[in-house]
């Protein structure tokens, strides 16, 4: 059988490839999709992978990975800083759960330093673009392996 990952981003990572600083570099969230995919493809696992600019949509999503998803993956963007409800339904996700950001928080503003995320984290990735991306779905997928031996 088949596991299932969710992977969650949070508000406008819809428009990654369209920043005309390069925070988030330059490929679409299309393309991203595409190669989270096929790294999930490689470890033959399913793979959500959903974006909203709602918060409550995403700790829907949060509450429906409890039943569904082995693990989660979430980039919730700016409310990672902001959001009590999207940490309180990830503290509630029993599978493991890996905190992602295409760019390196700890060097942006100082607002971005905090994140409320990693207080339900089983650990985080940060600055290392799509590569981050492809690399959290390696991680959570050894972080199962290892919960179910």
């Amino acid at each position: 059988m088949t596991q299932q990952i969710f992977f969650l981003n949070g508000p406008n990572a819809n428009l990654y490839g369209m920043d005309k600083n390069g925070t988030y570099g330059s490929e679409s969230f299309a393309s991203i999709d595409e190669r989270c995919q096929r790294r999930a493809a490689s470890h033959n696992i399913t793979l959500q992978f959903r974006q909203s600019n709602h918060e409550g949509v995403l700790v829907d999503w949060i509450q429906e990975a409890r039943q569904q998803a082995a693990g989660l993956i979430i980039n919730a963007a700016g409310l990672t800083y902001t959001s009590v409800p999207i940490l309180d339904a990830l503290l509630m996700f029993d599978g493991p759960i890996i905190e992602a950001h295409m760019s390196n928080i700890w060097k942006r503003e100082p607002f971005r330093h905090h994140s409320l995320v990693s207080k339900a984290a089983t650990g985080v990735i940060a600055g290392l673009g799509v590569i981050g991306y492809e690399l959290a779905i390696d991680a959570v997928v050894e972080l199962i392996k290892a919960n179910a031996a």
